[in-house]
This record gives C-alpha cells, sequence and structure tokens, in this order.
C-alpha cells in the first residue's frame, strides 16, 4: 500500500508483546522488508512498559532486548523511539536514561484514536479526526505544515482501511508521507547506530556517524 502512494512511514517496532514472539525470531522477514523499501525501523520497547514507571535498570533493558532483536535481524540499532503511552517523563529519570542510550524521543500530533475505534462503523470517527487535524485552522501543505499521525498496523481497520485513507487524504492535500527521520531533515545514517559484535552495551555497539 505505502509502494502504491509511494510513502514512506516510520514503525516503532515492540520486541515481544500480545503473545506475538520474539520480532527476530517470528518476523524477521518483515522487518527486513521494512528496512529494504526505505521504510524507518524505531523502537517501541521490548515487551511494552510504562517507562516512567519502572526503574532505571529495567526501562534500558527494555530497550537493550529491543535493540539486540532488531540488531539481529537488520544489522544496526535504531535512534529513535517512542514511548509505550506516550509516557517518558523528566522527573522519573526516564527522559534521561534515553538521551544516555542515545534515543530521540517521538510522540505525535495528529491521535486517531484507532485503537479504541476498531469497528467497521467506528473507525469512520478516525478518518474524520485524522481530515479535521490536519486541515485545522487553514492548515496546508504549502505553508509548511508537518504532521505526526498515529495508527496501530496490528489492527485490522487500521491496516485494512485506515492507512489507505490517510494516505489518499495525504495526497489530495498536497501533502508527502515520509519518515520522521525525513521529516525532521536527519540524514539517513543518523537513524542507527551500528553493531559491532563486541557486546549488548552503548560504548560496544556504537559507531559514531560521520554526519553527526
Amino acid at each position: 500500500m505505502f509502494k502504491s502512494y509511494n510513502a514512506k512511514a516510520t514503525f516503532f517496532m515492540t520486541g515481544n508483546n500480545i503473545n506475538k514472539g520474539q520480532i527476530d525470531i517470528k518476523h524477521a522477514d518483515v522487518i527486513k522488508r521494512v528496512d529494504a523499501e526505505g521504510h524507518q525501523v524505531a523502537s517501541h520497547t521490548w515487551t511494552h512498559l510504562d517507562l516512567s514507571k519502572i526503574s532505571s535498570l529495567d526501562r534500558k533493558n527494555q530497550m537493550w532486548m529491543n535493540e539486540m532483536a532488531i540488531r539481529n535481524v537488520i544489522g544496526k540499532i535504531p535512534t529513535y523511539m517512542r514511548p509505550p503511552y506516550s509516557s517518558c517523563t523528566g522527573d522519573s529519570g526516564c527522559q534521561q536514561d534515553l538521551a544516555d542510550l542515545g534515543y530521540h524521543i517521538v510522540n505525535f500530533n495528529v491521535d486517531t484514536d484507532d485503537y479504541n475505534q476498531n469497528t467497521a462503523e467506528n473507525i469512520q470517527k478516525s478518518k474524520d479526526w485524522f481530515t479535521g487535524n490536519i486541515t485545522k485552522d487553514g492548515a496546508k501543505a504549502d505553508k509548511g505544515d508537518k504532521w505526526l499521525a498515529i495508527g496501530h498496523d496490528i489492527l485490522d481497520q487500521t491496516a485494512n482501511n485506515l492507512t489507505e485513507y490517510m494516505l489518499s487524504q495525504l495526497k489530495q492535500l498536497g501533502y508527502k508521507a515520509v519518515t520522521v527521520g525525513d521529516c525532521l531533515g536527519e540524514p539517513k545514517a543518523n537513524w542507527y547506530r551500528y553493531a559491532d559484535g563486541a557486546g549488548v552495551s552503548v560504548a560496544n555497539n556504537t559507531q559514531v556517524s560521520t554526519d553527526s
């Protein structure tokens, strides 16, 4: 679908969540395809815990475990992540921990609420909210307006209904669907760190980018 619209997306992946099995064991082919087709692979933690409510070591383990799984498949580690429940407070130490691990923390400004609208009838609400947000107050592509929209590809209505609606609306309104990294103007080399195979620590799995 993305290919047919010449569109790109950022896929924030959990490592082992909702009984889907470890992504590097069960879903390696999908991850390889995402990467090969020019989309951005990013982290959504290992098991989708609230990072503001767990210890520093536990949240680092959530990131390290996912790093290892993604590294096992595409040989590199994301530098972008989206915190589960959009929860990563400064007071909990979460923001500093993720900065220390070398991550961009990504949120969104267009909420489709698709997770609560996963029926053929209710998904229309998500469509209306999407279009309403990206046209609010006269927003237009040629004015330089940018949007970060959230959708969950594990949901039937999102995968098979809402996503194509969003892509068609973007095309109709003159927008271009790109990755978060592209939206921020960051070179693709900076979307990842490159693993050297020597271990799992940040120091052992980091190669300084010439573009950083």
